[in-house]
């Protein structure tokens, strides 16, 4: 159930937490203070990435005792899997910032999966791109991403607790985080708006009672 942060680096090879690429593990599960950041490694996790991954959703339902008569948002146990976006949409490093702006206004969405050698490395969202544009007007619109160190980003199984998930994006900071499956592969992304949808949501079924 544990979730993952990767640090701020260049979209060099993949950046996703994955125990078998040898980088250095540190989970960011509980809410703690994180580690000073190094762009050259990225903070995953252990072992339980693939343990939590492979336990499949009856054995967190046991583990949470999900209520299954309570409204979605105030379960014990929300799996992230019920509430993220299976759209994906994603631009190869080589891409240039101009370029992400542009395939974000062309889909309708605020955050992009980045890739280098047809791995994930990177997520980005509108607001960061149009801060470093503000901050670093010099290079501009035709920078490309290669050479551009990329946020830190969160990355949640499918069986992650959509409230711890809603937590740890509180405490970084984040607007969004990338749901990767056993195989890690990305398979959807959770973003603030879905939350806001799934409170909503509750609202309105609460008024009409």
């Amino acid at each position: 159930m544990s979730i993952f942060v990767s640090e701020p680096g260049r979209p060099v090879g993949t950046r996703l937490p994955e125990v078998f690429r040898g980088r250095r593990v540190g989970d960011v599960t509980e809410l703690s203070e994180s580690p000073s950041i190094s762009p050259s490694h990225s903070d995953v996790t252990d072992a339980e990435f693939q343990q939590a991954a492979n336990s499949g959703r009856h054995r967190a339902l046991e583990e949470y005792g999900a209520a299954a008569g309570e409204p979605r948002s105030q379960r014990a146990y929300l799996p992230v899997s019920t509430i993220c976006s299976r759209a994906l949409y994603s631009l190869p490093a080589s891409s240039t910032i101009s370029d992400a702006l542009t395939s974000m206004e062309e889909h309708g969405v605020h955050h992009l999966v980045i890739t280098a050698e047809d791995h994930v490395a990177g997520l980005v969202d509108l607001r960061w791109l149009l801060s470093w544009l503000h901050t670093n007007p010099a290079e501009g619109l035709n920078q490309s991403m290669v050479y551009v160190e990329l946020p830190a980003f969160l990355t949640a199984s499918p069986e992650t607790d959509a409230h711890q998930l809603a937590r740890l994006m509180l405490a970084h900071q984040l607007s969004a985080a990338l749901v990767v499956d056993a195989g890690g592969e990305p398979s959807g992304i959770v973003t603030s708006t879905d939350y806001l949808k799934l409170y909503a949501s509750t609202s309105r079924h609460e008024g009409a009672v």
